[in-house]
């Protein structure tokens, strides 16, 4: 599933095209995604200008003139594509299921081979309650997300800090991946309970989760199978891990002779070094 650096990178790429746009035409070519599109999905989104795309956690967020929210997640296999020249080869596929066009000329198409992915509307006075989205932690790179907050969120805790990572109601938008790479870069063991990190570290932490982030999204985020850019291109970071999906080949901490071992962790592959991580 894309994770929080592939979402901003599409998110920035759909920025140019839709935000400050009126959606000229918009087509749901089938009933439902994961959950059903609202009654007059289409019909509520046409003549509808987009003021603004954000992000909460790994949803897309496009905030209408009619004060509306379009809430979007990419799921396993969701993919938008910009289609600025109308190809005909392009939004006419049997996984194509959603197309929005702008007073630009533009079309952006959503594709979902699994349909995993999910489009619904919002009313703005029921968004920070909606179930999607209500007892999310704070933004990782956000200033609410600091070494005071995360020291407090751990204490008592028993669970590993990998796992006190993933937890969404901790912080927002952490996935596996980068949660592996953070603690590498912080020197911590993705085993420690998470109760037992001291201040010093949970400070690394903090700095390391926000570092990795900030380089993947400049890289474009991971490519691993299904996500691509919304120009089409893939993303690059993958080509920079330090340790996920790197078992058996040594550790790239400069005079660590370690090397990346893989363990199951909540039913998900945890890469780290057990050398130079403790």
């Amino acid at each position: 599933m894309p994770e929080l650096p592939e979402v901003e990178t599409v998110r920035l790429g759909l920025v140019p095209v839709l935000e400050g746009r009126k959606l000229v035409r918009v087509e749901a070519r089938r009933p439902d995604l994961r959950i059903a599109f609202p009654p007059r999905f289409a019909e509520r989104l046409t003549g509808r200008r987009v003021e603004k795309l954000t992000r909460r956690a790994k949803y897309i967020l496009a905030e209408l003139d009619d004060g509306e929210i379009l809430l979007m997640h990419l799921g396993m296999s969701g993919r938008f594509f910009v289609d600025h020249e109308r190809t005909n080869s392009i939004g006419g596929g049997a996984h194509d299921h959603v197309l929005f066009e702008t007073d630009r000329g533009a079309r952006v198409i959503y594709s979902d081979h699994r349909r995993f992915g999910l489009m619904t509307l919002i009313a703005p006075d029921a968004l920070a309650g909606h179930k999607l989205l209500k007892g999310l932690g704070p933004e990782p790179l956000s200033a609410d997300f600091s070494a005071a907050y995360l020291s407090d969120e751990l204490k008592g805790k028993k669970t590993p800090i990998k796992a006190a990572l993933l937890d969404q109601r901790v912080v927002a938008g952490l996935g596996n991946i980068y949660v592996c790479e953070a603690l590498y870069r912080a020197h911590i063991s993705p085993k420690r309970l998470a109760r037992s990190l001291k201040r010093e570290q949970i400070a690394r932490l903090v700095t390391s989760a926000r570092t990795v982030l900030e380089d993947a999204i400049r890289a474009g985020g991971s490519t691993l199978r299904d996500y691509r850019r919304a120009d089409g291109e893939l993303g690059y970071f993958q080509h920079r891990f330090r340790v996920y999906d790197r078992e058996g080949q040594a550790c790239l901490t400069r005079g660590c002779r370690g090397h990346v071992k893989r363990i199951v962790q909540s039913g998900r592959s945890t890469f780290y070094c057990p050398v130079c991580q403790r």
